[in-house]
């Protein structure tokens, strides 16, 4: 699948996620100087929001919850173009104060890094997590680091990066198109 004509990506935000930072390396990697990445709270609604112009791709990342779905039920839309490895921001644990939190805001797709004994709070990213736990909604939460610091949460515990897989879909029609 040829992708050379992508210079916008619709990914998971708010800004600081995994998937904006994946955003971005697939620009660099793919040689793109001034590729925009637009960030949703969800990829549902980042494909919602995504011209079918050919110009445009949806960013996702293997382990985003329902992928399958989004993938499977769109197949008349968009078609996988492309995937590539790389590693997560470093997943942490914060909070507010540095204490053990005893509610958690965690994405989904993290939330086994949630300690037992604590209670989950599902968001819709690891970056909104760090969002609602700043703001009070929770204790902690299971961030990325820049989200962490950007939001002034004291780090609890470090579990690192993780190596990922990430994958970019674009335009069924786009695909046809540039294939032919």
């Amino acid at each position: 699948m040829r992708t050379d004509a992508v210079t916008d990506i619709f990914t998971l935000g708010p800004t600081g996620t995994n998937c904006e930072r994946a955003a971005e390396e697939w620009f660099r990697r793919s040689g793109v100087s001034t590729g925009t990445v637009h960030l949703h709270a969800t990829l549902e609604d980042a494909l919602e929001a995504m011209p079918m112009d050919g110009h445009a791709a949806l960013l996702g990342c293997v382990v985003y919850p329902d992928l399958h779905n989004l993938v499977f039920e769109n197949l008349h839309r968009i078609t996988l173009a492309d995937q590539f490895l790389m590693p997560t921001f470093n997943m942490v644990l914060a909070s507010r104060d540095g204490s053990r939190p005893g509610t958690v805001a965690t994405h989904p797709a993290p939330q086994s890094l949630v300690p037992s004994g604590m209670t989950k709070k599902l968001t819709t990213s690891n970056s909104q997590a760090a969002r609602e736990c700043a703001a009070g909604l929770t204790d902690g939460c299971i961030s990325t680091l820049p989200a962490v610091k950007a939001h002034g949460l004291t780090l609890v515990e470090d579990f690192g990066p993780v190596q990922m897989g990430f994958t970019l879909h674009v335009p069924v029609r786009a695909a046809v198109a540039t294939a032919a």
